[in-house]
């Protein structure tokens, strides 16, 4: 049950925003009572942090930082997942925007604790991306390149790019803003 709520929360966190989500309309949908949401979050904001620390963190870690350190470099990871998110936002027809940038807009300034759990996302994938640059330099690659600008470019321009698709309801500015990237 804990996961069902989490999986309507997730959605409809991503598809309305989290202040146009509220808890009876999340009920209905998860098929739950007051009681038994409110037994695994006490407070719609307790679920809220479930959906950031567990849903949008995993979703980073699975759609960038596992690929980046996956690849062969850095710059290939980067190309791989813009290209990726790219293709399959034009297969599904529509944009939502990446859920991080999303509750990040929505959440940031409404409470310091949504702060500081979506800080922590934006800093794991920005590590993760100047640690493989680390590594490139290592293995005598990327040598001009500052690791931790590099891993804040890439995110911003990402970031950046999802916004104006969601807005655009297109995804080729992702591939716009991969190409000038690719540049740097």
């Amino acid at each position: 049950m804990r996961k069902k709520v989490l999986d309507v929360a997730e959605e409809a966190f991503q598809a309305r925003g989290y202040h146009a989500s509220s808890l009876g309309d999340l009920m209905t949908a998860a098929g739950v009572t007051g009681g038994a949401l409110h037994h695994h979050f006490p407070t719609k904001k307790a679920l809220a942090m479930a959906v950031i620390e567990e849903r949008v963190a995993a979703a980073v870690e699975q759609t960038w930082i596992a690929p980046v350190l996956a690849a062969a470099s850095a710059r290939q990871g980067v190309r791989i997942v813009f290209e990726a998110v790219a293709a399959e936002l034009e297969r599904q027809g529509f944009v939502r925007g990446c859920p991080l940038n999303n509750l990040a807009h929505e959440l940031s300034l409404a409470d310091p604790d949504f702060r500081t759990a979506l800080a922590r996302i934006f800093s794991a994938w920005r590590r993760a991306i100047a640690d493989k640059i680390r590594a490139d330099q290592q293995a005598g690659r990327e040598q001009g390149t500052d690791p931790q600008r590099f891993a804040a470019l890439t995110v911003a321009t990402y970031s950046g790019a999802m916004s104006m698709a969601k807005t655009a309801q297109d995804a080729s500015v992702l591939r716009d803003c991969l190409a000038a990237l690719e540049t740097v």
